[in-house]
């Protein structure tokens, strides 16, 4: 039998000495899942877009063949194909819906290209689809725009759309990436039924190999455009042959031992009966309701420890560290810091407690300056440390790169670094002054599974040595597992669990963190 989609021999290339993709052949056949699987670079999104005809700017077709639907794909027919035939959904629904043009408009674009409904039709068939996905107000989020919705919602509403024209091949190019372990779930779980309600095929691109495990039937793992393995998931991810494979595996987190006893002791760093709101947004001349981002919160840390803050997305988690940071102004309630209440210090009063804390961000290529060499960002929180001199301040700097790996690297930019060197990059800029809190924001939850084995070994290693305490927020509880002393879990700005790592792993009291926990991904039970 014919498969769906074939590609032989195929070859990207960004000029004569630079091979994307170098020889890859294989079948998706009707129904099939195949995950793709590999790590940052290795070639994994420019072999999916090139089945589409969607390749970047410098990247091209140079050998090979895919055969569609049993016809060969070539640049004057792949056009015709996007939407009834292959339709592809992107890791980051953000920067693919159009965030000027109405939900509606470009739900009716496809209809409209490659359909003959028109009008009242097309407007029917959008509201059915997003009800189909879980959008509540149908009607309403036609009329509304890409930024009113959570990043959960917009992956939903770029999957209707997608669906929209029943494809016979779906591309999803790390879908769930920055969501939370529930929203993850819901979406996969309706992507999955709507391709099999349409008897779909899904090429789905991720790193994550626990997704692999539970939702794909065969994988193929990819290394440096090559396919190195491929086989039925389950089996290939469970028993790999090839040390690559198994290296991708090892490299999964893994919940670490069980934290020393802690000697009773005054907090760091607490928040008492913390609150945020955020005014509604105003629209013409009226303002919306206020929302209540943390409500009353209490939340210790303490020296050396690390506290993990869990939740779905829009929970409060990010809001509580930064209003805790002093970042975003709390609406009520007191931030002690050493004993100290600082909610209320404003200027040079509150200037030792900034320089006693510090912030790792989950996205570090939007947080380095790209006009600034690696030794220049590194060295930039030591310029009030005037007691240094500039010969101290570029040794502090050269042992802090060597501490993270990057010895060497600091005359480069932050764009000739990969994702894995930029967040090394910032954790060394965080921990140079040597602070006693430290935030970490999602601070891997975009890096593939060895990366993000190394970041979380990093931050462990470097902790034990300097004995800062740590807050890392994260949606990710295989990391937290790796990483955390205590998990806070939190809902609809509350807490709604908090205790030892081991205890809320393994007997969660609250339906909340039970939920949660039983939609992570493990490779061991699917």
């Amino acid at each position: 039998m014919m498969p769906l989609l074939r590609v032989a021999a195929l070859r990207v290339t960004a000029g004569p000495s630079f091979a994307a993709v170098e020889g890859a052949s294989f079948d998706v056949a009707a129904g099939e899942i195949l995950a793709l699987v590999g790590e940052s670079g290795s070639g994994k999104t420019a072999m999916a877009r090139a089945v589409i005809g969607l390749l970047p700017p410098g990247l091209a077709v140079t050998g090979g063949s895919i055969v569609f639907d049993g016809a060969e794909v070539t640049a004057k027919t792949v056009r015709a194909l996007r939407g009834p035939g292959i339709g592809m959904v992107f890791q980051e629904p953000m920067t693919s819906l159009n965030p000027a043009v109405p939900i509606g408009v470009q739900m009716a674009e496809g209809l409209a290209l490659h359909t003959p409904l028109r009008g009242a039709e097309i407007n029917a068939a959008c509201r059915a689809m997003l009800a189909r996905v879980g959008i509540a107000d149908p009607a309403a989020c036609l009329n509304a725009y890409p930024h009113e919705f959570s990043g959960g919602m917009r992956q939903r509403i770029m999957l209707a759309s997608v669906m929209l024209l029943r494809p016979k091949l779906l591309i999803a190019d790390e879908p769930t990436t920055a969501l939370d372990t529930l929203t993850q779930a819901e979406v996969l779980d309706l992507m999955v039924g709507l391709t099999r309600e349409h008897c779909s095929a899904v090429l789905l691109i991720t790193h994550n190999l626990a997704l692999v495990a539970r939702y794909a039937d065969r994988a193929l793992v990819m290394r440096r455009g090559r396919i190195v393995e491929e086989g039925k998931a389950r089996a290939l991810l469970t028993a790999p042959r090839e040390a690559y494979t198994r290296a991708l595996v090892d490299a999964l987190p893994r919940r670490g031992p069980p934290p020393l006893p802690r000697a009773p002791s005054e907090p760091l760093l607490r928040a008492e009966a913390l609150r945020v709101d955020f005014a509604g947004r105003r629209r013409f001349f009226v303002r919306g309701r206020a929302v209540q981002a943390v409500r009353g919160v209490n939340l210790a840390v303490h020296t050396g420890e690390s506290v993990a803050l869990v939740g779905g997305s829009g929970s409060g988690k990010t809001t509580l560290g930064r209003a805790m940071l002093r970042l975003v102004e709390p609406s009520s309630g007191r931030i002690l810091f050493r004993g100290q209440d600082i909610s209320t210090l404003r200027g040079a009063a509150l200037l030792p407690f900034r320089m006693a804390c510090q912030i790792v961000f989950q996205d570090p290529y939007s947080s380095l300056d790209p006009r600034m060499r690696v030794a220049q960002i590194v060295d930039e929180p030591l310029r009030h440390m005037r007691r240094l001199s500039s010969v101290e301040r570029a040794r502090r700097v050269e042992a802090m790169l060597d501490s993270v790996g990057l010895a060497g690297f600091g005359k480069r930019h932050p764009h000739a670094l990969s994702g894995g060197q930029r967040q090394r990059v910032a954790i060394a800029r965080a921990l140079v002054r040597n602070p006693d809190f430290v935030l970490a924001d999602e601070p891997v939850s975009a890096l593939d599974m060895t990366i993000q084995k190394q970041i979380l070994t990093l931050l462990r290693t470097l902790q034990r040595a300097r004995g800062f305490a740590c807050l890392f927020i994260s949606h990710d509880l295989a990391a937290v597992g790796e990483i955390a002393d205590r998990v806070v879990v939190m809902q609809h700005g509350e807490v709604v669990e908090e205790g030892d790592r081991d205890a809320v792993f393994d007997a969660p009291r609250h339906p909340y963190t039970r939920a949660l926990l039983d939609a992570a991904p493990r490779l061991e039970g699917g």
